[in-house]
Order: structure tokens, then C-alpha cells, then sequence
């Protein structure tokens, strides 16, 4: 059940991310390309077209893709360190509920 629901969850807010992208691009607020690269991204881990249009992306623009590879770090960073806390919090909480 916890892999559908994140499955789930990554396709949404892959897709989320790509259709503000796509608003950005004609919007003046938003940056469409940065967050259709956001969108692309998250989705490369659930579809193969996605994932090849990002290596296509990270051949053609080196620069970037190590900027891409440096917010995945980044990013990956944050995560971890979020549901660490998370995860640490629920044992903490079931270690007082067990006494």
C-alpha cells in the first residue's frame, strides 16, 4: 500500500510541477523552465521517456546537468535529514508508550 501511495504521490507531483512549468513559460512570475526540469525530474524515476529526455538534456547542456546534479544532492540532503527527524520522533514516541 505505501509503494502505490508513493507512486501515487511522485506522479502527482511530477506532473504538478510540469504543468506550472509550462504556465511559467508564459507567465512572467513563474520560472517555466526550472520547474518543467523539477517536474522531469521527479518523474524520470516513474517513466523511461523522462529519464531519456534528461540525459539528453545533461549531454547537450553539461553546465546545467551538473547544477541539476548538485540540487538532486541537495535535495537528496534535505529528505533524508526531514524524515530522519520523523522517523527518530515515531521511535521516541513508541519507546514512551511501550513504558
Amino acid at each position: 500500500m505505501k509503494a502505490a501511495l508513493k507512486r501515487a504521490l511522485l506522479l502527482v507531483l511530477g506532473w504538478g510541477f510540469v504543468l506550472v512549468g509550462i504556465a511559467g513559460l508564459f507567465l512572467p512570475i513563474l520560472q517555466g523552465v526550472l520547474m518543467i526540469l523539477i517536474g522531469l525530474f521527479i518523474l524520470s524515476s516513474e517513466y523511461v521517456w523522462a529519464h531519456h529526455l534528461l540525459e539528453k538534456m545533461k549531454a547537450r547542456y553539461p553546465k546545467l546537468a551538473g547544477k541539476l546534479e548538485q540540487a538532486k544532492d541537495k535535495g537528496g540532503e534535505w529528505i533524508r535529514r526531514v524524515f530522519h527527524k520523523e522517523a527518530a520522533a515515531q521511535r521516541e514516541k513508541q519507546a514512551e508508550s511501550k513504558d
